[in-house]
């Protein structure tokens, strides 16, 4: 009999540091989920693994050359940095460039062993050559155009489920057929301007688990018996939760925690390996924003009989 295969999550002490003081509440989630999975026992400190930084050869398979530099050179303009949302640092640049080799890291891992997590990542509003909305590098991006340069993927799918459109990601891969683009988001939410993914669903505001839940089982299941994808990567944002600033929806706790056990049940139906991020959550309560994102990661092993 094998050994039973073990749950790899991607985190590092760089993820909530150093941020702006107006932006560490948010980011507290990044320490304490961690926190929360080892003290009840869902995880030990052996599932843990500390990325490195991710290459400058990697990043450039997506990123221009000139966008790059002005991350590392501290150039970017005032209006760029707005943009943003951050004031640019070095230690910002670094933090990006470890998040994105832990997507990295998570996808070889999901291919070994079905799914693999990421504390932090889905920065999905970052474009080629700027970034927007608090993301500087698209973490799924570099990921999947790296494996498709090396040939360990063909025909990879992005199912982002933020309540904010992947517009950054729907850019990048506008004209390359064969990255499957699936964004289901507010269609009265942030970012104003759409961008076309392969597939947008927007949703409308004040919509409650019962029709959410049903317009991603027919979609998402129509879509994985059409396109047979051989890799997917899950942005699993909890900013659909009714009790989030931002998200407009009325999705339950319980309602979010079936939306991901859907997910990775249908991947391993599939035997589609998944990376997944966590993206966006945004609710006043912190305690909510964990225990959603932690439900993310309970659902991955048990689903997948991890260790």
């Amino acid at each position: 009999m094998s050994a039973q295969k073990k749950l790899h999550i991607a985190f590092d002490a760089i993820y909530m540091h150093p941020l702006p003081e107006g932006h560490r509440f948010p980011m507290l989630k990044y320490e304490l989920i961690p926190q929360q999975l080892l003290y009840e026992g869902s995880i030990q400190p052996t599932n843990l693994f500390s990325p490195a930084a991710c290459s400058a050869d990697i990043v450039l398979l997506t990123h221009t050359a000139e966008y790059f530099d002005k991350l590392q050179h501290q150039k970017l303009s005032a209006k760029e940095q707005r943009q943003i949302g951050f004031p640019q640092s070095p230690q910002l640049t670094l933090r990006e460039l470890i998040i994105t080799k832990g997507t990295i890291d998570c996808c070889y891992h999901a291919i070994e062993n079905g799914v693999a997590l990421n504390v932090a990542g889905g920065t999905h509003h970052a474009f080629a050559d700027h970034g927007e909305g608090f993301c500087l590098l698209n973490d799924f991006a570099v990921a999947i155009n790296y494996f498709l340069h090396k040939k360990i993927i063909e025909r990879p799918i992005i199912i982002d489920l933020d309540v904010h459109q992947g517009n950054g990601t729907a850019k990048i891969f506008e004209h390359e057929p064969r990255v499957f683009t699936f964004s289901m988001h507010g269609k009265h939410n942030y970012p104003f301007h759409k961008e076309k993914s392969s597939l947008d669903i927007g949703l409308d505001d004040g919509m409650d688990d019962i029709e959410y839940l049903s317009i991603l089982s027919n979609s998402l299941s129509t879509l994985l018996e059409k396109i047979k994808p051989d890799f997917a990567c899950f942005l699993s944002g909890v900013d659909i939760l009714q009790t989030d600033k931002f998200g407009k929806l009325k999705i339950s706790v319980a309602g979010c925690k079936q939306r991901d056990e859907f997910v990775f049940s249908l991947l391993k139906q599939y035997n589609t390996p998944c990376a997944v991020a966590m993206g966006g959550g945004y609710s006043e309560d912190i305690k909510i924003i964990v225990e959603a994102h932690c439900n993310t990661f309970r659902a991955a092993k048990d689903i997948y009989n991890l260790q």
